[in-house]
């Protein structure tokens, strides 16, 4: 005689850490690590064990019963990266059809330039009955913000937040039509990024913040130095282009 009972499916569940801070965890994603089976992370080989994983780490939180790394290259190259997605995918999946619960690791927010939503979308293309839940969290901009002492934006001021990879032509016209741009991920782009501010006099209204909230965190005002150096890919700037009601942006 057969058996009706079916094991229920565990929960995939975004676990946002905020930008590196421990303090900065929420109650939501603390209690959730402290009760969920397992957790999964993205891992690559510049990081070792990944950058979420040490903000976790860093908290004092211990590891679950189980655990799930997943490896995923620094490349743009499209084929690869839909193949470990894929990968990373089916293994969350294997547990997931196991009743447990997993915890997916991320830094910052996982709704803002996320690996979760790659993770989420490629595990309900597989499987549409798979829950997913996310735990909000502190994004970098905002903590970078917090770092430079100002305000991104006030009163009706407007706020573009962009990866700078769009491109120097459509960040110029961000320039002209906000009073406040954040730009994400400028580390392969930073040195056109600076001669067009440079060209737009907006060099002294910049600020560069690097791994906000981490213990190798850097705010740098005078940001024309970084012109040819390295920095970390967890970069940003924040550029207050328009002084506006709030006089933001006005060199200290």
């Amino acid at each position: 005689m057969s058996s009706s009972f079916s094991m229920a499916k565990g929960r995939l569940i975004a676990a946002s850490l905020g930008p590196g801070d421990p303090g900065l965890i929420t109650r939501a994603a603390w209690r959730l690590l402290e009760t969920v089976p397992c957790w999964a992370w993205p891992e690559s080989r510049q990081e070792g064990g990944g950058y979420a994983l040490s903000i976790a780490q860093r908290a004092g939180l211990p590891l679950p019963p189980h655990t799930l790394p997943l490896a995923f290259p620094m490349t743009r190259d499209l084929l690869v990266l839909a193949r470990h997605w894929q990968n990373a995918a089916e293994q969350v999946l294997t547990l997931l059809n196991q009743g447990l619960d997993v915890a997916f690791l991320v830094e910052g927010d996982a709704s803002f330039f996320s690996t979760f939503g790659h993770l989420q979308r490629t595990i309900q293309a597989m499987d549409d009955t798979v829950q997913v839940e996310i735990i909000p969290g502190v994004s970098s901009p905002l903590a970078a913000a917090a770092l430079t002492r100002q305000s991104l934006c006030d009163g009706d001021q407007s706020l573009a937040m962009v990866s700078a990879s769009m491109g120097m032509e459509r960040i110029d016209r961000l320039l002209t039509d906000f009073e406040t741009v954040v730009l994400l991920k400028v580390r392969p782009v930073l040195d056109p990024l600076l001669d067009l501010l440079q060209s737009r006099n907006l060099l002294e209204k910049s600020r560069f913040v690097e791994r906000a909230g981490a213990p190798e965190e850097r705010v740098v005002e005078q940001v024309w130095t970084l012109k040819g150096t390295q920095v970390h890919y967890l970069s940003l700037m924040i550029v207050h282009c328009n002084d506006g009601e709030a006089g933001l942006g006005t060199p200290g």
